[in-house]
């Protein structure tokens, strides 16, 4: 005769088949993403391609003052200089408590970014009228990320065609309601 065997599985049993409270390196949760800023002007300024993600290399007082929300996107784009990418323009204003290591609000800052994203953003770029925006700038988990969008500009006729199916669908929308 065999023994019987309790309902409920020992801690250790619980353990061996994968089922810990504790998140492990292997656990599928995904990352909070929290927005900081966006640039919602360049999706209508701009005729975009496609967007990239990229991370961005900060000091400790500029990512306490982005934690802040104290951060400005407006006329912030994207550069390839050399073998790497910076985004110019981006102001993050400086953090009051930082007085001896503070950072430059306006200076480059290099985003972080594959070979092969480097590479396909300077071939992109180098084209005539073609430029890199930034779009916005948000958390993913504990790590600031930057997202920019690649596009030619508008002319003044396609924002108006822009507009007009923006109201058009507003007006669909109330007709539902």
């Amino acid at each position: 005769m065999s023994k019987p065997t309790s309902a409920r599985p020992t801690a250790a049993g619980a353990k061996a088949a994968g089922k810990s409270g504790a998140a492990g390196k292997g656990s599928a949760k995904p990352a909070e993403t929290r927005i900081i800023a966006s640039n919602k002007k360049a999706f209508f300024d701009l005729a975009v391609d496609y967007t990239v993600e990229a991370g961005i290399v900060l000091v400790g007082s500029e990512v306490k003052s982005i934690r802040g929300g104290k951060v400005v996107l407006t006329g912030a784009h994207v550069r390839v200089v050399g073998s790497e990418a910076f985004v110019f323009g981006l102001t993050i204003q400086t953090y009051e408590f930082a007085h001896q290591f503070g950072h430059e609000p306006d200076g480059p800052r290099k985003l972080l970014m594959n070979r092969r994203e480097i590479d396909k953003l300077s071939r992109d770029a180098h084209q005539k009228g073609v430029t890199a925006v930034v779009t916005r700038i948000y958390f993913v988990g504990p790590r600031i990320k930057l997202e920019f969008a690649v596009g030619t500009g508008k002319k003044a006729h396609d924002k108006r065609d822009s507009i007009k199916t923006r109201e058009a669908t507003r007006e669909m929308a109330r007709a539902k309601r």
